[in-house]
Protein backbone atom coordinates (compact mmCIF):
# COMPACT_ATOMS: atom_id res chain seq x y z
CA UNK A 1 0.00 0.00 0.00
CA UNK A 2 1.69 3.50 -1.02
CA UNK A 3 0.52 6.70 0.24
CA UNK A 4 0.26 10.06 -1.67
CA UNK A 5 1.62 13.18 -0.26
CA UNK A 6 -1.93 14.62 0.81
CA UNK A 7 -2.79 11.34 2.38
CA UNK A 8 0.49 10.89 4.38
CA UNK A 9 0.16 14.39 5.09
CA UNK A 10 -3.42 14.06 6.23
CA UNK A 11 -2.54 10.81 8.18
CA UNK A 12 0.50 12.88 9.85
CA UNK A 13 -1.65 15.88 10.89
CA UNK A 14 -4.46 13.50 12.04
CA UNK A 15 -2.23 11.62 14.32
CA UNK A 16 -0.82 14.89 15.71
CA UNK A 17 -4.10 16.25 16.02
CA UNK A 18 -5.46 13.39 18.35
CA UNK A 19 -2.37 12.82 20.37
CA UNK A 20 -2.67 16.60 21.04
CA UNK A 21 -6.05 16.48 22.22
CA UNK A 22 -4.85 13.94 24.40
CA UNK A 23 -1.87 15.30 26.15
CA UNK A 24 -2.57 19.20 25.90
CA UNK A 25 -3.39 20.25 29.67
CA UNK A 26 -4.87 23.22 28.24
CA UNK A 27 -8.85 22.17 27.95
CA UNK A 28 -9.61 24.70 25.05
CA UNK A 29 -6.28 24.04 23.36
CA UNK A 30 -7.19 20.44 23.29
CA UNK A 31 -10.88 21.46 22.19
CA UNK A 32 -9.29 22.72 18.93
CA UNK A 33 -6.64 20.09 18.65
CA UNK A 34 -10.37 17.87 18.32
CA UNK A 35 -12.16 20.07 16.13
CA UNK A 36 -9.19 20.26 13.75
CA UNK A 37 -8.77 16.03 14.04
CA UNK A 38 -12.79 15.35 13.15
CA UNK A 39 -11.66 18.27 10.05
CA UNK A 40 -9.06 16.52 8.96
CA UNK A 41 -11.12 13.07 9.41
CA UNK A 42 -13.74 14.51 7.16
CA UNK A 43 -11.28 15.42 4.76
CA UNK A 44 -10.17 11.82 4.70
CA UNK A 45 -13.29 10.38 3.93
CA UNK A 46 -13.69 12.79 1.20
CA UNK A 47 -10.62 11.40 -0.07
CA UNK A 48 -11.80 7.96 0.10
CA UNK A 49 -14.72 8.70 -1.94
CA UNK A 50 -17.21 8.67 0.65
CA UNK A 51 -18.63 12.26 0.68
CA UNK A 52 -21.79 11.84 2.75
CA UNK A 53 -19.71 10.65 5.22
CA UNK A 54 -17.32 13.28 5.43
CA UNK A 55 -19.71 16.03 5.38
CA UNK A 56 -22.03 14.36 8.50
CA UNK A 57 -18.05 14.41 10.45
CA UNK A 58 -17.37 18.03 9.16
CA UNK A 59 -20.95 19.34 10.08
CA UNK A 60 -21.68 17.07 13.28
CA UNK A 61 -18.02 16.58 14.31
CA UNK A 62 -15.98 19.26 13.37
CA UNK A 63 -19.22 21.73 13.65
CA UNK A 64 -21.88 21.44 16.22
CA UNK A 65 -19.76 19.04 18.65
CA UNK A 66 -16.79 22.00 18.49
CA UNK A 67 -19.78 24.41 19.62
CA UNK A 68 -21.05 22.85 22.02
CA UNK A 69 -17.90 21.79 23.90
CA UNK A 70 -16.83 25.38 23.50
CA UNK A 71 -20.05 26.52 25.51
CA UNK A 72 -19.78 24.15 28.16
CA UNK A 73 -16.20 25.28 28.58
CA UNK A 74 -17.42 28.78 28.75
CA UNK A 75 -19.89 27.54 31.49
CA UNK A 76 -17.50 26.06 33.55
CA UNK A 77 -14.11 27.37 35.89
CA UNK A 78 -10.74 27.01 34.09
CA UNK A 79 -8.11 26.59 36.83
CA UNK A 80 -4.88 27.92 36.40
CA UNK A 81 -2.15 25.71 35.73
CA UNK A 82 1.82 26.12 34.54
CA UNK A 83 1.88 22.59 32.98
CA UNK A 84 1.13 22.55 28.98
CA UNK A 85 0.65 18.46 28.85
CA UNK A 86 -0.62 16.20 31.30
CA UNK A 87 1.44 13.43 32.49
CA UNK A 88 1.16 10.30 30.79
CA UNK A 89 1.82 6.53 31.99
CA UNK A 90 3.57 4.47 30.71
CA UNK A 91 1.32 1.39 30.95
CA UNK A 92 -1.32 4.01 29.13
CA UNK A 93 1.64 4.23 26.38
CA UNK A 94 2.10 0.72 26.13
CA UNK A 95 -1.80 -0.28 25.97
CA UNK A 96 -2.38 2.24 23.01
CA UNK A 97 1.44 1.24 21.18
CA UNK A 98 -0.31 -2.35 21.39
CA UNK A 99 -3.68 -1.53 20.12
CA UNK A 100 -2.42 0.59 17.05
CA UNK A 101 0.22 -2.35 16.67
CA UNK A 102 -2.85 -4.69 16.21
CA UNK A 103 -4.55 -2.21 13.94
CA UNK A 104 -1.29 -1.35 11.82
CA UNK A 105 -1.17 -5.08 11.20
CA UNK A 106 -4.92 -5.23 9.37
CA UNK A 107 -4.08 -2.69 6.99
CA UNK A 108 -2.51 -4.79 4.79
CA UNK A 109 -5.38 -7.42 4.30
CA UNK A 110 -7.92 -4.24 3.21
CA UNK A 111 -8.33 -3.60 -0.78
CA UNK A 112 -6.40 -1.03 -1.96
CA UNK A 113 -8.56 2.21 -2.70
CA UNK A 114 -9.12 2.03 -6.56
CA UNK A 115 -8.11 -1.80 -6.82
CA UNK A 116 -9.66 -3.59 -9.63
CA UNK A 117 -11.22 -6.87 -10.44
CA UNK A 118 -10.76 -10.10 -7.71
CA UNK A 119 -8.34 -8.08 -5.34
CA UNK A 120 -11.69 -6.10 -4.26
CA UNK A 121 -14.45 -7.93 -3.92
CA UNK A 122 -16.58 -4.41 -3.19
CA UNK A 123 -15.56 -3.29 -6.68
CA UNK A 124 -16.35 -6.69 -8.31
CA UNK A 125 -19.73 -7.89 -6.44
CA UNK A 126 -22.61 -8.43 -7.83
CA UNK A 127 -24.75 -5.28 -6.28
CA UNK A 128 -21.68 -3.01 -7.24
CA UNK A 129 -22.30 -4.27 -11.02
CA UNK A 130 -26.17 -4.05 -11.16
CA UNK A 131 -25.74 -0.58 -9.53
CA UNK A 132 -23.52 0.50 -12.83
CA UNK A 133 -25.57 -1.60 -14.96
CA UNK A 134 -28.61 0.24 -14.16
CA UNK A 135 -28.50 3.58 -11.86
CA UNK A 136 -29.43 5.44 -15.26
CA UNK A 137 -32.31 3.47 -16.42
CA UNK A 138 -33.91 2.84 -12.41
CA UNK A 139 -33.38 6.32 -11.53
CA UNK A 140 -32.77 8.33 -14.38
CA UNK A 141 -29.71 10.33 -12.53
CA UNK A 142 -26.80 10.85 -14.79
CA UNK A 143 -23.59 10.24 -11.90
CA UNK A 144 -23.97 7.10 -10.63
CA UNK A 145 -22.65 7.84 -7.15
CA UNK A 146 -26.00 10.16 -6.92
CA UNK A 147 -28.26 7.52 -8.26
CA UNK A 148 -26.94 5.34 -5.40
CA UNK A 149 -26.90 7.96 -1.97
CA UNK A 150 -30.49 9.18 -3.10
CA UNK A 151 -32.16 6.54 -4.74
CA UNK A 152 -30.58 2.59 -3.66
CA UNK A 153 -29.80 4.28 0.03
CA UNK A 154 -32.50 6.71 0.10
CA UNK A 155 -33.44 5.91 3.71
CA UNK A 156 -29.69 5.79 4.93
CA UNK A 157 -29.34 9.04 2.90
CA UNK A 158 -32.11 10.46 5.19
CA UNK A 159 -31.18 9.32 8.21
CA UNK A 160 -27.57 11.20 7.72
CA UNK A 161 -29.56 14.06 7.36
CA UNK A 162 -32.05 13.65 10.25
CA UNK A 163 -28.71 13.54 12.05
CA UNK A 164 -27.16 16.50 10.76
CA UNK A 165 -30.51 18.39 11.46
CA UNK A 166 -31.05 17.24 14.96
CA UNK A 167 -27.77 18.09 16.09
CA UNK A 168 -28.32 21.38 14.06
CA UNK A 169 -31.41 21.90 15.89
CA UNK A 170 -30.02 20.90 19.17
CA UNK A 171 -27.14 23.39 18.95
CA UNK A 172 -29.80 26.82 17.83
CA UNK A 173 -31.69 25.47 20.82
CA UNK A 174 -28.77 25.61 23.42
CA UNK A 175 -27.35 28.84 21.67
CA UNK A 176 -31.24 30.58 21.83
CA UNK A 177 -31.14 29.26 25.84
CA UNK A 178 -27.57 30.85 26.17
CA UNK A 179 -27.06 33.87 27.46
CA UNK A 180 -23.66 35.96 25.65
CA UNK A 181 -22.24 38.84 27.71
Amino acid sequence: MTLSLIEAVLLVFVLGCAIGAAVLRDVLASLMAFAAYSLGISIIWVILEAPDVGLTEAAVGAGIMTILFILALANTVRPQEDELFESISVRTVALVGAFVVVMVATVPSLPAVGAEGAANPVVSGEVTQYYLDNAYADTEVQNAVTAVLAAYRGFDTLGEAVVVFSAGIAALTVLRQEVFA
